[in-house]
């Protein structure tokens, strides 16, 4: 791997921007830096060095894919909530660390941590940031803020009350959040709760909204029950993690504003067919079990109403490896978007829901160089975003599958 962000032109690839339109063939791009500075037909790319050229017949070259919900801290081992109350604030840095890397090895070059405890993540953000340790771009959210023994409390900051609520959103802002999330509901992953609970009330959810945006931030709510789907959105929320329980009037509620969805289908999926269930809590197999379907038909709902969709898989939890962004947008297909639509969800809906479309998300000039080049046309078939040949991030190539497979 380069560790210096150097001149570079890949041609001859089907260019898939992030945009809405296809596929085009026979594309090339230049990166100087850490920066796109050139995209147009192959036959009309500029001269460089045979060392500086990668030839892309028969790839597709995209962004890089962003995961927009994920736990770094957490690694998709079959009993998330005991691993995070054991693991002591060194092994649960390390562990980070090694979650991201292997997403970046997997095509994914930026993340949103939905919520870890102790600012790990914060402090993990700022060593890749200074490259100190490889890994996607980060925008952590810090601990979650949640009532008292409310969904994710063990990673979270426990407040009551719009004053407390306030004080909760506040404390997490100074202590470096990129962005608030906040728990709307209850959820599968603690003890003890349902998840279609109200958690956190509108008035609260209001709070802690307001002080967001006034420190230009964005806030994403957990929300599985459809009551505190509502007030999540009547609060005026950014996205919301999970949806499983949307009604049509929340549907039409996000549709209006613009708010994002996170699906994280895999969340549900991963732990209703693990092939081994060795290790699993009971409580929450038959959680998700309850669940399963119900995620399946309101993210149907989703699809026909014309909300966006941001690509999100709650990765690391039980059973959910930080590696199965790809699965996430199998699933999305399979049940109503299309190839172009799911890989959108993955690059320029995922980079605006993340707050980073200005430098990323697509393939642009004048863009950061976060690229993909993969075997085949993800545009008709979504798996061979799987068939990685190249990673790039910041100008640098960051993972080839040929230097891996010298390396090995």
């Amino acid at each position: 791997m380069s560790n210096v962000a150097a001149d570079l032109l890949i041609r001859d690839v089907n260019l898939i921007d992030g945009n809405d339109g296809p596929g085009r063939p026979g594309f090339a791009v230049v990166v100087e830096g850490r920066r796109i500075r050139w995209i147009g037909p192959a036959d009309s790319a500029p001269s460089f060095p045979p060392h500086a050229v990668v030839d892309g017949a028969g790839c597709s070259l995209l962004p890089g894919l962003i995961n927009a919900h994920v736990h770094l801290s957490a690694d998709g081992g079959p009993d998330f909530t005991r691993q995070i109350e054991s693991d002591s604030v060194p092994l649960a840095t390390l562990k980070s660390a090694k979650m991201a890397e292997l997403a970046l090895r997997a095509g994914v070059t930026g993340v949103r941590d939905c919520g870890a405890a102790d600012g790990i993540v914060i402090e993990l953000a700022k060593a890749i940031d200074d490259g100190l340790i490889p890994g996607p771009r980060v925008k952590a959210a810090g601990r979650v803020i949640t009532m008292t023994g409310g969904h994710g409390h063990f990673i979270g900051r426990e407040a009551d009350g719009a004053d407390g609520v306030r004080a909760a959103t506040r404390a997490e802002i100074k202590a470096g959040a990129d962005f608030i999330k906040a728990m709307a509901t209850g959820g599968v992953l603690t003890a003890g709760v349902d998840p279609g609970q109200t958690g956190l009330v509108r008035e609260e959810l209001a709070v802690a909204t307001q002080e967001a945006h006034n420190a230009g931030r964005r806030i994403t709510v957990h929300a599985i029950g459809n009551q505190g789907i509502k007030n999540a959105l009547r609060a005026g929320v950014d996205s919301i993690e999970h949806g499983i329980r949307l009604d049509d009037e929340a549907l039409e509620l996000a549709v209006a504003q613009g708010t994002y969805l996170v699906p994280t289908l895999l969340a549900v999926a991963s732990i209703v067919n693990a092939e081994n269930s060795a290790g699993m809590v009971p409580w929450v197999f038959e959680k998700a079990v309850h669940e399963a379907e119900r995620h399946r038909e309101s993210f149907v709902a989703a699809v026909r109403s014309g909300l966006r969709i941001a690509a999100g898989t709650d990765a690391g939890t039980p059973y959910n490896p930080h590696t199965d962004l790809v699965r996430e947008l199998e699933l999305m297909v399979q049940y109503g978007l299309t190839a172009q639509e799911a890989i959108r969800a993955a690059t320029r809906n995922a980079a605006e829901n993340m707050d980073v479309l200005h430098d990323t998300g697509t393939v642009e000039v004048g863009k950061l160089a976060d690229l993909l080049l993969v075997e085949g046309d993800p545009g008709t078939d979504i798996g061979a975003l799987a068939r990685i040949r190249l990673v790039i991030k910041d100008g640098r190539i960051v993972h080839s599958r040929e230097r891996a497979g010298e390396a090995a």
